[in-house]
């Protein structure tokens, strides 16, 4: 053969051996998987012929059987001697590469969405040579037995994709990450997708692809999906399609801190309290000039219409009265998604250097204006939501709700309660569960009838009528009054002949919360918050300690409940008692063993159950109202798992 034509092969040679010298230093396998030798035992998993395939080459990793394994460096590329039959053939298959393209499917099985040939190895080593992307196939799925192992879940999760979309070439390293990314793309659950879905996928995915490759993603511990699907939760999915190469690259490399923080298991540094930084005798001393502040707050409905509204327009007020001379405010109402953006945009074109969106339906304009405006410090008001570029705050409302239902407990003449809840959204299930133990420590027997008011063809009205119905006196109903509506129907309200007689009312006092995070701004300490050691979000979740909640209560109440009220509120703001300690018990069985133990604030956060003396059900996002989709689909208790 002539001299030439052995080059390719030569460098591939020296490529295989570096691999698998590499490897050895390792420790790990220096030639191919092979599958055979990890499989499961026989009839503990079933074959699924899948016809033929273009498979994508980095996804080849191994050989069916041991027979050529180790020809072949972990890396697929050649280590025979170049004066074997072997060393001949891979030459000529090189060649025929170069003139005219391989075409000849090969032959593999898929397990565990790696491919392993069973015919057409060396076809395999030629195009990883050569940098091919794919390479057709007939492919034979192996599928295993379903178990509770994460990477078997995800490959199921696959599996279900894969019948939609047929798209084979893209990985997730966490549970729900499919089902989020067909939402994504603008799919319903069980869409299929076109041929001209998958060429527009296939472009959008392999344009990010390089260009988050290009910039060191391959040094990153996640997949270039999990990227991706970040990248997709800042930038609509329709948006992105439309981006040239180079805005494309400028984007992705804005967004790094995003994928950076996926790298962590716990994305979000929950702050319970308020950042108190001593500073020293020089910086006491010294007079320290006090930043002059313009800042807006988006609000998606109005005050004199949302009750939650009203309460950031209380915060706003009195942010204006407690600085006077340092802070202007601007405020816009009625914003949906799209306007929030045109009003970030606003604000900042104003001069406004610090932004408050208080709904989760604007993170995405948020992190959007925060990427594109660094030296702009942008908050939205969500619960678990996992952002680098933006912070998010939330008061922890289930101290102010155990208290509520401690007074329930007390009033009740039967133990027989309800909550009307609006959103099953992160904080929700908490505020009902606390309601919950608190009622119950008054009154072991006390049952919580749980309403939603958000359901399909359900109001308050209605809510209300099916409270009635099953004889409860004392309701947990929405948390505040709306300056517009004169019903008494909020906080906690007993029932009676003549209407409803007010017990208690919880306070967001987002004014406390706004105040106490400007003074950080003004003194320099917001900073402290940020660890520059490790990337992670960063979540205010203040309660009853840093005075943002509170519950006021009726004067008629009996004296020794106000006593029990007084003694609880000082016990949890100081910390000795916290409502989500010892054993405790959902409607499915027992979920702390532990009488020293406390939940964590994560687990506080993302429950997913209800306590065993309620009565009712946490809806899915099917069974809402249009209107509560959008906060759901963001801070949704069921978005957590898909």
């Amino acid at each position: 053969m002539a001299p030439y034509i052995m080059e390719e092969y030569i460098k591939a040679c020296k490529a295989g051996k570096r691999d698998y010298q590499a490897r050895m230093m390792k420790g790990q396998l220096p030639t191919l998987q092979v599958l055979d030798e990890i499989l499961p035992p026989k009839g503990s998993y079933s074959e699924v012929p899948l016809g033929l395939v273009q498979i994508p080459i980095d996804q080849i990793v191994g050989t069916k059987s041991g027979g050529r394994s180790n020809a072949f460096a972990g890396n697929f590329m050649p280590i025979l001697r170049e004066n074997t039959e072997f060393a001949y053939k891979w030459a000529t298959l090189s060649q025929s590469h170069i003139n005219e393209g391989i075409r000849d499917p090969i032959k593999a099985y898929e397990y565990m969405n790696k491919f392993y040939v069973e015919e057409g190895n060396k076809r395999v080593s030629v195009l990883k040579y050569f940098d091919a992307v794919s390479v057709p196939g007939y492919v034979t799925r192996i599928l295993p037995q379903r178990t509770e192992q994460k990477e078997n879940k995800i490959y199921y999760e696959y599996v279900d994709f894969y019948a939609l979309s047929q798209i084979n070439y893209i990985w997730f390293s966490r549970l729900g990450s499919f089902v989020r990314l067909q939402k994504a793309v603008g799919k319903g659950a069980k869409d299929i997708w076109s041929d001209d879905d998958k060429l527009t996928f296939s472009s959008v995915y392999s344009r990010f692809a390089a260009e988050y490759e290009s910039l060191g993603g391959k040094k990153l511990s996640i997949t270039t999906g999990d990227a991706f699907l970040a990248f997709l939760m800042i930038y609509d999915y329709k948006d992105i399609c439309q981006k040239t190469v180079n805005e494309l690259k400028e984007l992705v490399g804005k967004s790094w801190e995003e994928f950076k923080l996926l790298e962590h298991d716990q994305e979000i540094e929950l702050k319970m309290n308020p950042t108190s930084e001593k500073k020293s005798l020089l910086d006491r001393l010294l007079p320290v000039s006090t930043p002059k502040l313009k800042i807006a707050f988006l609000y998606a409905k109005t005050p004199a219409t949302s009750a939650w509204t009203y309460a950031h327009e209380l915060g706003r007020l009195h942010l204006e009265q407690t600085f006077p001379e340092e802070v202007t405010t601007e405020c816009y109402e009625n914003l949906t998604r799209d306007l929030a953006e045109k009003a970030i945009a606003d604000a900042i074109q104003k001069g406004c250097n610090i932004i408050f969106t208080t709904t989760p339906e604007f993170v995405q304009a948020s992190v959007q204006a925060a990427i594109a405006h660094p030296e702009v410090k942008i908050l939205n008001c969500s619960l678990n939501t996992s952002h680098r570029y933006i912070r998010t705050y939330y008061a922890r409302m289930y101290e102010a709700k155990f208290l509520m239902g401690a007074i329930a407990g007390a009033m009740a003449e039967n133990g027989q309660l309800a909550y009307i809840a609006d959103y099953p959204i992160f904080g929700t299930i908490a505020n009902i569960n606390a309601f919950a133990l608190g009622a119950k420590m008054v009154n072991p027997r006390a049952q919580i009838y749980l309403e939603w008011s958000t359901l399909k063809d359900v109001d308050l009205g209605i809510a209300m009528d099916n409270v009635i119905k099953k004889g409860v006196t004392v309701v947990s109903g929405q948390d505040m009054v709306i300056p517009e509506d004169a019903s008494r129907y909020f906080g906690l309200y007993h029932i009676e002949k003549e209407g409803p007689r007010n017990l208690a009312m919880p306070l967001w006092h987002w004014g406390k919360f706004y105040e106490q995070l400007i003074r950080t701004i003004m003194d320099g300490t917001w900073k402290y918050d940020d660890n520059k050691d490790e990337t992670k979000a960063i979540n205010y979740w203040w309660g009853l300690s840093a005075e943002v909640i509170d519950v006021i209560y009726s004067q008629n109440l009996p004296i020794g409940t106000q006593k029990l009220l007084t003694m609880l509120k000082r016990a949890i703001a100081t910390g000795e008692y916290h409502p989500f300690s010892g054993i405790l018990y959902s409607q499915n069985g027992m979920i702390q063993s532990d009488p020293d133990k406390i939940l964590s604030p994560e687990e506080i956060i993302t429950m997913d159950w209800l306590a065993d003396n309620v009565i009712g059900t946490i809806p899915k996002s099917r069974e809402l109202k249009e209107q509560a989709k959008p906060v759901t689909l963001q801070s949704g208790v069921e978005s957590q798992k898909g």
